[in-house]
């Protein structure tokens, strides 16, 4: 049965359309920094020039992170296009990540597993 999904990856997004992100991370650390990397290696991949990444210290800034309900660091929250969605981890689950921003269908996920 054929996926109702082309065959490049799915976004929910038109393809001109700005993608506004923001990361709260905690300090310094080994998993803030992961997650960054992994964010910012999937936005060129599937966004090229087409997004914008903020990055929040919930230590430096906590009533930011409590204003948009930062629970565990880090996080990221895609604010733009609607709906907001978040992702809480390092983001090292690269299928998890694209599903989970959208960027990619459930249905379209890569099968290298076989």
């Amino acid at each position: 049965m054929s996926e109702p999904y082309p065959d490049n990856d799915w976004s929910g997004a038109e393809q001109d359309e700005q993608w506004d992100l923001c990361v709260y991370v905690t300090d310094n650390s080994p998993k803030s920094q992961r997650a960054i990397a992994n964010l910012r290696r999937a936005c060129e991949e599937h966004l090229p020039g087409r997004y914008q990444i903020e990055i929040v210290d919930v230590l430096k800034n906590p009533r930011r992170a409590a204003a948009d309900q930062i629970l565990a660091a880090p996080t990221v929250v895609r604010r733009l296009p609607a709906p907001i969605r978040k992702l809480v981890g390092d983001l090292s689950d690269s299928d998890r990540l694209l599903i989970g921003l959208e960027l990619r269908s459930v249905g379209s996920q890569s099968d290298d597993r076989a």
